[in-house]
């Protein structure tokens, strides 16, 4: 999500009425959701962390939004990926249909067409943005990968990373990551589109 968007939400925050020790936040948002806000706003905003012992801070580092859909789960699913320079302004976009997959393995692809893309750009500061805690906190090393699908592409994302300078990976609320989710989603529609009628649905779920 750009700059713009995320200053929209704190705008929304902003418009909270102070009481007797307390705040009073506007309808529809919750406290939970006005420091997850605030939260992701400080993440998107402020310069970004040193992930390394003894790094200087870089410039120049790009930010990219990933998400998977999946609809049926396992079903019909789509990756999108959205590239932001460092002054918020859309650098890329992806998108693409993935066949028939969870919402897990979609996750997971998004981050690997991110990272293998990232790679061809001559990226070397990537900082991610998802909204699937799952994916940010196992490749934290704070949830374990118990699935073997999901092992497989662990594996293969950290391979992806280690080829980065500098890497890091954030999660954010699912309003922060509304583009890429519409790029996610784009790719299952636009798959689907070009699936021939005639075959069987069978043969249809996996193409894309």
């Amino acid at each position: 999500m750009d700059t713009a968007t995320v200053l929209g939400l704190l705008r929304r925050l902003a418009t909270a009425q102070p009481g007797a020790g307390a705040l009073r936040l506007p309808a529809g948002l919750s406290a939970q959701r006005a420091l997850e806000a605030v939260r992701a706003a400080i993440g998107a905003l402020e310069p970004p962390a040193v992930s390394a012992p003894g790094s200087a801070p870089r410039s120049g580092a790009l930010r990219v939004h990933i998400d998977g859909a999946s609809r049926g789960n396992p079903g019909p699913a789509g990756v999108g990926v959205l590239f932001l320079g460092p002054d918020g302004a859309v650098v890329e976009r992806l998108h693409r249909g993935i066949g028939e997959a969870t919402n897990n393995v979609a996750e997971y692809a998004a981050l690997l067409l991110a990272l293998e893309r990232a790679t061809a750009m001559g990226v070397q500061d990537l900082e991610a943005y998802s909204d699937s805690e799952l994916l940010v906190r196992q490749l934290q090393g704070r949830y374990r990968v118990k699935h073997p699908t999901l092992r497989s592409l662990h594996a293969t994302a950290r391979e992806r990373i280690a080829g980065f300078h500098r890497f890091a990976i954030h999660h954010v609320p699912r309003e922060l990551n509304a583009e890429a989710d519409a790029l996610a989603n784009r790719g299952i529609e636009e798959a689907a589109r070009i699936v021939p009628r005639s075959l069987p649905a069978a043969e249809r779920r996996d193409i894309g």
